[in-house]
């Protein structure tokens, strides 16, 4: 009863959001504005290290990275990739979330270990601030396809990495598949990744019995009705296989998402790919979905090693 209760918590702000976008149909909002444009409300913990997105949906207020986020390489356009960290990392947050809070543990974890760290803010709907990834998933996916180019462009690289959490493990396969991002990806990390889908533990099978409900959805919130099994994007990004080669694959689920479930359709079928399950690594690790990308150092860990194999070390219940 108790985990049942915290599933309907969990759904609670994305209906509320839904119910409340009565008057528009979403569009992705424009996402071309300057690297230093920033959309965000700063979290005491990120205090002195605020990065800034390089996609700022209208009606979000713009701000400058402090400089010690500038100097710490998160969103830092200046950054140059090393050549123990030769690929600039891109972290997509997932949906419901932002560029900065999505990613204020795992951002300087990285950063402290050597890498370019980017993030961005995409499927923004119009007059919804701070609540991103609600857009068309297609749309979504070509405002990253923009942002990795500028990535690109601003590091002098080739390829980069991704790592994504929720929609933002699986946004990216969109991407590669269907916006020419196979050749610029080197590897694909899926924190909790929706690959095939989520059932919401059962609830989107009630959803035909609410006349109309579906078609809201739809309309009002199309990021959310493109993650349900049997959707129209999803059914097309795995048609003929989950990957695309010459990309690395890495999904680390969490046996209590309750969110994504059933948990185990987040893994992925393929060559060069690599299915973890976070309590297999960490029996007592009780992460769900929320925390496996805000705050877990085991999923860090293994994130680590999937972006650099050759140093891996083994992920235990004391990794950090």
């Amino acid at each position: 009863m108790k985990l049942r209760w915290s599933r309907t918590l969990t759904l609670l702000p994305a209906l509320a959001l839904a119910l409340g976008l009565t008057t528009t149909a979403p569009a992705a909002a424009d996402a071309h504005p300057s690297p230093a444009a920033a959309d965000a409300h700063p979290s005491p913990a990120a205090a002195d290290a605020q990065p800034s997105p390089a996609t700022t949906p209208a009606g979000d207020a713009a701000r400058r990275p402090s400089d010690a986020t500038i100097r710490s390489g998160w969103n830092n356009y200046s950054c140059k990739p090393s050549a123990d960290h030769p690929r600039p990392v891109v972290l997509v947050h997932g949906t419901l979330g932002n560029a900065i809070d999505n990613w204020l543990g795992l951002a300087p974890y990285l950063v402290a270990r050597g890498y370019c760290v980017f993030s961005l803010d995409y499927g923004q709907l119009p007059g919804v601030p701070f609540f991103h990834g609600l857009g068309p998933i297609d749309a979504s996916a070509q405002q990253l396809a923009d942002y990795v180019d500028r990535v690109l462009a601003a590091t002098g690289t080739s390829k980069v990495d991704i790592v994504g959490h929720s929609q933002g493990g699986m946004m990216p396969r969109v991407y590669m598949k269907f916006h020419g991002g196979a050749d610029k990806v080197n590897a694909l990390v899926g924190l909790a990744p929706d690959n095939h889908g989520t059932d919401l533990d059962g609830l989107t099978r009630l959803l035909p019995y609410f006349p109309g409900a579906e078609q809201y959805l739809d309309k009002a919130t199309p990021g959310l009705s493109d993650q349900i099994v049997g959707s129209d994007l999803l059914n097309r990004l795995n048609e003929g296989g989950d990957t695309v080669p010459g990309v690395h694959y890495t999904v680390i689920a969490t046996k209590y998402d309750e969110v994504v479930t059933p948990y185990r359709t987040q893994f992925l079928s393929g060559p060069d790919v690599h299915n973890v399950v976070l309590q297999d690594l960490c029996a007592v690790d009780l992460s769900e979905h929320v925390a496996i990308g805000l705050a877990d150092r085991v999923a860090f860990h293994e994130t680590a090693n999937a972006l650099d194999p050759a140093h891996a070390t083994p992920t235990t219940c004391v990794s950090g």
